[in-house]
């Protein structure tokens, strides 16, 4: 996409934190990440208080239900998020949440355990995605929205490096069973946080189609954007990159190279450190550069990163490898909240938001498996190699779908429609009430009459199909 005039001119002071909405969320989505970072910790210790030796496996399969929670349950909240104010959706979203973490102490079958973190995570699946797509609307700018995107990407990695070290803190003066409470406290707090939040009102949009049609939307519109279908593609590669690193990192570092167990979080930490230093380089690279070349350079980071675990490193040679991967993976995660902001007009945004929440955990859902059965076979090097070669052609796909001048306003035609929705007069509905004056937004059946004209194209109700111009 072409760079604007606010992208080809930084301004130093442009910071996110000196919004005060902004700033409420924003603690509220840390208060929940480190919260969820102590209830990981404690998980795994219930589940080895339930099932000794046999708790990898349940862990796993408590992974599995997750992911599919995230995969099914995404599209419906972001398909009907426009019935709803998002506001008290959110609050409750917390609160539920912090009710089903509470519970956890109280678990004593294995089936109770699966059946709370698909609970939880269902939950999340809501809240996550309609959560994201109300931060553009409160950081309308496109240098503040990305420097929001850089500090979100930050504060993943940040809890991933931090709450096991919270965690052992705390074990010192309290229970597991301590853990899962602070969690609680801490959606809690999210929750009032976003209570004394101020948020823009919700765009009201009425869905041509049934309800099937509305629980679809995102999915589809998302398949039918060129840089969606390509964000998708490098999504592929990510996923291939992050669970070649969480899954075979412990194998290749105490089977492999005969380690501790703090090597292993050496590694995993020097992933996080390539991946915070991209997030912290990204907002001034991306004031100059568009996201595509920045995005698609990720891809090709990850695949040299990953190739290089097949030559079979020592330790202090695997670190800039690992490095590198996060580095990569980053490049493309950072970024991508733009990338699917750009493609949606604000009343879709919580669709688009949604689809591609659910579209990335499906990624994971398919490369953590994969990645574990072909460490098992075929041994960390040779998966590397495999999987390297997966991230590069993902890459390819990418670049060759999303197309390189990929303009925002774009010339199209309508063709002659008759219909009936709700609606407000705009571009799309500039039509006469025969003299009654009309309050809006209202519905009757209108005709569309055949235009050619050029605005900000985006998939929607009246613009179902990419113009064919600007396919690759």
């Amino acid at each position: 996409m072409n760079q604007t005039a606010e992208q080809a001119a930084p301004d130093e002071s442009v910071n996110p934190l000196r919004n005060p909405e902004f700033r409420k969320l924003f603690s509220a989505q840390i208060i929940a990440l480190v919260g969820t970072g102590l209830s990981t910790v404690a998980l795994t210790l219930l589940a080895y208080d339930l099932v000794g030796g046999n708790a990898a496996a349940v862990l796993g399969t408590a992974l599995a239900f997750k992911m599919v929670a995230y995969v099914v349950f995404a599209p419906i909240v972001g398909g009907l998020a426009h019935r709803f104010a998002r506001k008290p959706f959110l609050i409750l979203m917390d609160i539920i949440r912090a009710g089903i973490v509470l519970a956890m102490p109280f678990v004593t079958e294995v089936w109770q355990i699966y059946l709370l973190i698909f609970l939880l995570n269902l939950f999340s699946a809501g809240f996550k995605p309609v959560f994201a797509a109300t931060i553009p609307d409160i950081l309308p700018g496109e240098r503040e929205y990305t420097r929001a995107l850089s500090m979100s990407r930050l504060a993943y990695d940040l809890e991933n490096l931090l709450s096991p070290t919270i965690a052992g803190i705390a074990l010192l003066f309290t229970t597991y069973t301590g853990l899962f409470a602070a969690n609680c406290v801490a959606f809690i707090i999210s929750a009032v946080l976003i209570v004394f939040t101020t948020l823009p009102p919700s765009q009201k949009v009425a869905r041509i189609g049934n309800v099937w049609q509305e629980i679809s939307f995102g999915t589809i519109s998302y398949f039918k954007t060129p840089r969606l279908r390509a964000l998708f593609a490098l999504y592929l590669g990510v996923s291939a990159a992050s669970a070649m690193v969480i899954v075979n990192t412990v194998i290749y570092v105490k089977d492999v190279l005969g380690l501790t167990s703090t090597a292993v979080a050496t590694a995993l930490a020097a992933s996080g450190g390539g991946s915070m230093i991209a997030a912290l380089s990204l907002p001034k690279l991306l004031d100059k550069t568009p996201d595509r070349p920045v995005m698609l350079l990720g891809g090709l980071v990850m695949a040299i990163g990953v190739a290089l675990i097949g030559t079979g490193p020592g330790f202090p040679q695997m670190l800039p490898y690992w490095f590198l991967i996060g580095l990569g993976w980053s490049l493309v995660q950072t970024p991508a909240g733009r990338v699917v902001n750009r493609s949606s007009s604000m009343s879709d945004r919580s669709a688009y938001f949604s689809a591609q929440f659910a579209l990335s955990h499906a990624c994971w859902l398919i490369f953590y498996p994969i990645a574990g059965q072909l460490g098992t076979r075929l041994g960390v090097e040779t998966t590397a190699i495999w999987l390297a070669g997966g991230i590069l052609l993902f890459t390819a796909v990418a670049w060759l779908i999303w197309p390189k001048e990929d303009e925002a306003e774009i010339k199209h035609v309508h063709a002659a429609v008759t219909h009936t929705h709700e609606h407000t007069h705009d571009e799309h509905h500039a039509h006469a009430h025969e003299g009654i004056e009309a309050t809006e937004p209202h519905t009757h059946e209108h005709t569309h009459e055949p235009v050619t004209h050029v605005h900000t194209y985006v998939i929607d109700d009246h613009h179902a199909v990419w113009p064919a111009a600007s396919n690759p």
